[in-house]
């Protein structure tokens, strides 16, 4: 895109510039259309498998329901409680909004198709998903208020916790892909099953890796089961009880945009991201991107099924299994994993990977 912008007479620098605008806005304006329909998604999924309709007036199929919802939140009134440090109070939902679209910037969506396709992009996930807990830690000290202020301190020791874990669990596919580069992960799953399946989920060292990061992003996300910093039994709404207006809706926005993004990762680190499923010639025909959509959807639509049918945890079951459970076995795993590649022959480098 640089070149084409230079073609028309541009320095290098304003072409860069006006590349790196237009890129961002590829990957930001359809997220946020994505995230729209995606919430209508969501609560079409909770009302099949609850026996009801869900959104079917607002527009054909109700398929507009999520605009007029964000309609709503845009003409209601922004109130800042009068006890609230005013300045955190509104930056709480920018930061949690920013962070969610920040962590993008390295998702490949086909080959070549990714803004910044950096060495280190795995290290970038993890670290920009860690700034999540921010925002949420913000909005409950910032609203003076007992309500938020539980909420977030649950929310900095759930997010801390099941971290620590996944953290663990990247460096298992790490190891055997030997890069941190997501691309270089995706194109290392070629025919990675008997030669045929694209796909790490079909290894039976990284098969239990892959279950665990599955659920440890429900956690990461705070989705059912794990949405102790939203129980509304115990915290009415949690970390977003004072806000109203734009300031909740992006809270919202941002919570959609991390599940997506989580959906996108458990594509690209276990299922082949943009590859087909099967490594067979014919398949290929498809876009790549047409299957990085369905795998990611497909993911979506498996957090929707356990958020309607999984009742929530107890705060101790939460804690239990992120640090009695998940931890030692994730550990066990980044041993025994690099002890094989080891045994094999297949740890070529500082890092590992495949021969």
């Amino acid at each position: 895109m640089t070149a084409f912008f230079q073609s028309l007479g541009m320095t290098y620098e304003w072409a860069w510039f006006i590349a790196t605008i237009c890129g961002i806005l590829l990957i930001a304006l359809p997220l946020m259309l994505s995230v729209a329909m995606i919430i209508y998604v969501d609560r079409k999924v909770w009302a099949a498998i609850n026996l009801r309709r869900g959104p079917n007036v607002v527009g054909p199929f109700g398929l507009l329901q999520s605009f007029a919802d964000g309609l709503k939140v845009f003409l209601q009134e922004t109130i800042i409680p009068s006890a609230a440090n005013k300045g955190i109070f509104i930056l709480a939902p920018i930061v949690t909004f920013t962070v969610a679209l920040g962590a993008w910037a390295v998702i490949p969506f086909d080959a070549g198709v990714v803004l910044a396709d950096i060495n280190v992009g795995l290290l970038y996930i993890l670290a920009i998903s860690s700034l999540s807990v921010y925002g949420v830690v913000m909005a409950g000290w910032a609203s003076n208020s007992k309500y938020p202020f539980f909420s977030a301190m649950r929310a900095s020791a759930q997010m801390i916790s099941y971290e620590v874990s996944i953290g663990f669990i990247l460096i298992c596919v790490v190891l055997w892909a030997g890069t941190f580069n997501l691309t270089e992960i995706v194109n290392a799953q070629r025919g990675h099953g008997f030669g045929l399946i694209n796909g790490y989920f079909f290894n039976l060292l990284l098969f239990p890796m892959w279950v665990m990061f599955f659920i440890s992003s429900l956690a990461e996300t705070q989705r059912v089961p794990f949405d102790l910093t939203e129980a509304e039994s115990e915290l009415v709404a949690g970390y977003q009880t004072e806000y109203s207006s734009m300031s909740f809706a992006l809270f919202w926005l941002g919570e959609y945009a991390n599940i997506l993004l989580m959906c996108s990762l458990n594509t690209i680190l276990f299922f082949g991201g943009w590859l087909p499923p099967i490594d067979w010639a014919p398949l290929y025909y498809v876009p790549g991107i047409i299957w990085f959509l369905l795998k990611t959807f497909f993911f979506f639509f498996m957090f929707s099924w356990v958020m309607a049918t999984v009742p929530r945890y107890r705060y101790d079951q939460l804690m239990r299994l992120g640090w009695k459970v998940f931890l030692p076995i994730s550990l066990f795993f980044v041993f025994l994993i690099s002890g094989y590649l080891m045994a094999t022959g297949h740890f070529t480098g500082p890092v590992g990977g495949a021969a």
